[in-house]
């Protein structure tokens, strides 16, 4: 793994036990009186087959500006590796956490998106622009990668499963 990368993998790793625990809010729900009665059951976790979450954490330095965006890496030219749009265009992942590291070393802001839907957001959005175009706004990074960044509130509601805002960031 590159210094670079390692670095960032390492500081979006301390916000793994938040992460899973906003993550459970979601995707486990309380189990009906009926299943606890007969089946030994109290929790039930959404879905039967493995579950997919993509995470991304920013730093804070870039939560007032962008907010109300996430970000997903379109190109790495330099190591010829697949881009995350590429891997959920092909269909992997099905939840998404993005966030904002705070200042604190705990999440400012965050989100859980439902892959499923931004894939089909995403694939209508082609079709109906210009041959060529996607959607989000394409962003260069300094170590020579791309990514696009997509304004939260230009995809359907139900992409968002659930989110907490900066109270510095003005809701839409």
């Amino acid at each position: 793994m590159q210094p670079d990368v390692a670095s960032d993998w390492d500081w979006t790793r301390q916000f793994l036990p938040e992460i899973r625990a906003r993550l459970g809010s979601v995707l486990i729900t309380e189990a009906s009186f009926q299943d606890d009665a007969k089946r030994a059951t109290d929790l039930i976790v959404l879905g039967f087959d493995s579950v997919r979450i993509a995470c991304r954490i920013r730093r804070p330095k870039y939560l007032s500006a962008y907010g109300h965006q996430f970000t997903i890496r379109t190109d790495r030219t330099r190591t010829n590796a697949k881009t995350e749009l590429a891997k959920i265009i092909e269909g992997w992942g099905d939840y998404f956490f993005y966030g904002f590291g705070g200042a604190d070393g705990h999440l400012a802001s965050w989100l859980i998106g439902d892959l499923h839907v931004f894939r089909g957001w995403f694939v209508r959005e082609c079709v109906r622009r210009s041959q060529g175009s996607m959607p989000g706004t394409l962003q260069h990074n300094n170590d020579g990668t791309e990514f696009r960044a997509f304004d939260t509130d230009a995809l359907p509601p139900e992409f968002v499963l659930a989110r907490q805002r900066y109270q510095g960031i003005k809701a839409a």
